[in-house]
């Protein structure tokens, strides 16, 4: 590559920046032009039917204002309430854990397996033994597709069903992601999708709750509207939320489902030619995918020898305008979760210490890619 980085200012190259389509400005405009500006209307339900029609397994969708809304009502859906014990997988971003603390419940972390990089059934079995022991039985479990990268679904639903307790799916980071060729956000008794500015595909705030059981959908739907009774007047028999989608950002959802097929194969094919790029490189490894899974590449994720050489790439990077981020810092570590209960064996801290998210929006150039991968190998000399 013809280019000499440390003279020439470069345009920044970001994470994972929002990638719009053709069809956005149409349903945006159809909302303007027929004065559906409210949380409620026919983008709404037809973005709702689109997600139902594209996950399949006869799933129901309830569109909301964010990922952290769904987790926060999927977890009042479970019947978590205070007091109550929620596990909850360590290695994720603090949306996972943090609607465990509004309902007054508390979180117990668990860690990660090497393979996926997410919760590690061994260690939640053990918690589930141990806090069954001290009486204190899980009221559910929230395990999280990280990265994009599918969990071990057999292994951890096995220790559900065994022990009765039900599964909210963090789906967040995973909508296009598959295990044996089912699509991610319809195996939990309630599942959860994010479409923030940084994910797959956005409605540039907004989210997801996603159930089996449609009497989850419509209560979802009742609650994150105030949870208004049927009465002419405005009468209230539980507490509600504001927490149902607007129809305008449904519109930018309905655009942007037309291209997530699209946007899938975009960032799979970063995680591709950075591999192929950056495979012979003695100090790096990747995330590969079990046979048995396919990810969404939503992060395109590499780990490094140590600390030291993560951050000296990370740093290099930084300097030369391109965006890149260490690994989630796991929520046992956070000094807010510092002294909540936790199983772990130290995988998501060796994670946490030498990994890093190198950019991978689907809107990426060849050119933007081979910079990243230049400054990497040049870096590592």
């Amino acid at each position: 590559m013809d280019i000499n980085l440390k003279t020439k200012i470069q345009s920044k190259i970001w994470l994972s920046s929002p990638h719009m389509g053709e069809m956005e400005q149409s349903f945006v405009k159809e909302a303007f032009d027929t004065n559906w500006i409210a949380p409620l209307g026919p983008n709404v339900s037809g973005f709702e039917s689109d997600l139902e029609d594209y996950l399949d397994e006869g799933v129901h969708v309830a569109a909301l204002s964010s990922g952290t809304a769904a987790i926060h009502l999927g977890l009042k859906l479970l019947g978590v309430g205070r007091g109550d014990e929620v596990l909850c997988q360590s290695f994720t971003f603090s949306a996972s854990a943090n609607p465990i603390t509004y309902l007054g419940a508390l979180p117990v972390f668990v860690d990660s397996e090497k393979e996926t990089w997410n919760m590690s059934p061994d260690l939640l079995e053990a918690a589930i033994i141990d806090r069954a022991s001290k009486g204190k039985t899980p009221k559910a479990i929230v395990v999280v597709h990280l990265y994009g990268m599918p969990y071990k679904v057999d292994e951890i639903h096995a220790i559900s069903k065994k022990y009765n307790i039900p599964i909210l799916e963090d789906s967040a980071e995973a909508l296009g992601s598959t295990y044996e060729g089912r699509k991610c956000g319809t195996f939990g008794d309630i599942a959860v999708l994010s479409f923030n500015g940084n994910k797959i595909i956005t409605t540039s705030g907004g989210g997801a709750l996603v159930s089996p059981n449609k009497f989850h959908k419509e209560n979802a739907i009742f609650l994150a509207t105030q949870a208004r009774d049927d009465a002419p007047h405005y009468q209230h028999s539980k507490i509600g939320h504001n927490y149902r989608m607007s129809n305008v950002l449904a519109g930018i959802g309905r655009g942007q489902m037309k291209v997530l097929d699209k946007r899938v194969d975009a960032r799979r094919r970063n995680y591709d030619y950075y591999q192929q790029q950056l495979h012979e490189l003695q100090n790096i490894t990747f995330l590969l995918e079990p046979k048995e899974m396919v990810s969404n590449r939503w992060l395109s994720c590499i780990l490094f020898e140590s600390y030291e050489l993560r951050e000296k790439v990370r740093i290099a990077l930084l300097e030369e305008n391109i965006e890149s981020r260490p690994l989630w810092k796991p929520m046992h570590l956070q000094p807010i979760f510092e002294n909540e209960l936790s199983f772990t064996d130290g995988t998501s801290e060796d994670l946490f210490q030498r990994g890093l998210c190198l950019p991978s929006g689907s809107n990426l150039s060849l050119n933007d890619l081979e910079r990243v991968i230049h400054i990497i190998k040049f870096t590592l000399e």
